[in-house]
Order: structure tokens, then C-alpha cells, then sequence
């Protein structure tokens, strides 16, 4: 008999309720202890499963992709060498006018030695009609 068609036995979990496995008797976590034959329930606390917008979060990452290959260019090095800078899309999303997003922009590059208006002005323009990424939502159980 296969672990995953081990016996059980205890009710369904509520809404509010924790979730835990049952391990098969003498499977453990690398690194933990054996499971001996005195305790036949080995409680082990599971995680719960999160719904996330995946075409946001595609269209989050295709946009820090080209940030982060425009920042090369605009400072002439890898990633690694780069210096600190923070683009916050959320922030700038939170930000009412173009024009404040562009300043908050400009501060963050302030660094740069290179002309930066293409880059503000193009990022501005893949970052309109985007959401502000909300916190995940728990699939309905």
C-alpha cells in the first residue's frame, strides 16, 4: 500500500480549521527523526493553496525583465554590478498624474549618467492600464 493511499479516517476540515497530513508509518522528513509505532498520527501542518492573478503577475514580470535589461543599458554594466536603484510599480501606480510618476522616476535614477527620459517615458506608457497587484486570494475550499 502506497503512501497516498494510506487510510482516513478523521472528518473534513472546516473553513477556519488547520490543515495536516497523515504520514505513512516509518516516512519522515529528511532530517527529522524516525517515526516510531507509539504515535500513529504524526501531525504536520500543511500550506494553504493561494489564487493569484497569473496574467498580472506574467505581465509584472515580462515588465521587470525589460527594467532590468533597460537599467543595463542605461548604466552600462550587468545586474550584478548595478547600482541600488528601486522602481516600486505598485508605488507608481499608486501615484495619480504621469507627471509625479515620471519625478519619482527621475528620483530613483538620479544616479545615472546617461539620459534617462526614453526609459521614464517608455515605462510609463507599459505600466498604463496595469493594477496595482492586490494581496492573494484563498481558493474557495
Amino acid at each position: 500500500m502506497s503512501a497516498a493511499s494510506t487510510e482516513t479516517s478523521a472528518p473534513l476540515p472546516t473553513a477556519g480549521s488547520r490543515v495536516f497530513f497523515q504520514s505513512a508509518p516509518g516516512v519522515g522528513c529528511v532530517g527529522s527523526s524516525p517515526i516510531t509505532g507509539d504515535d500513529p498520527v504524526q501531525k504536520k501542518q500543511g500550506k494553504v493553496t493561494v489564487k493569484y492573478d497569473r496574467k498580472e503577475l506574467r505581465k509584472r514580470l515580462v515588465l521587470e525583465e525589460w527594467i532590468i535589461e533597460q537599467l543595463s543599458e542605461l548604466y552600462d554594466c550587468e545586474e550584478e554590478e548595478m547600482p541600488e536603484v528601486e522602481i516600486d510599480i505598485d508605488d507608481l501606480l499608486e501615484v495619480n498624474s504621469d507627471d509625479e510618476r515620471a519625478s519619482k522616476l527621475q528620483e530613483s535614477l538620479i544616479d545615472c549618467y546617461k539620459p534617462t527620459e526614453d526609459f521614464v517615458r517608455e515605462l510609463l506608457g507599459r505600466i498604463r492600464g496595469m493594477r496595482k497587484l492586490s494581496a492573494p486570494t484563498k481558493k474557495g475550499l
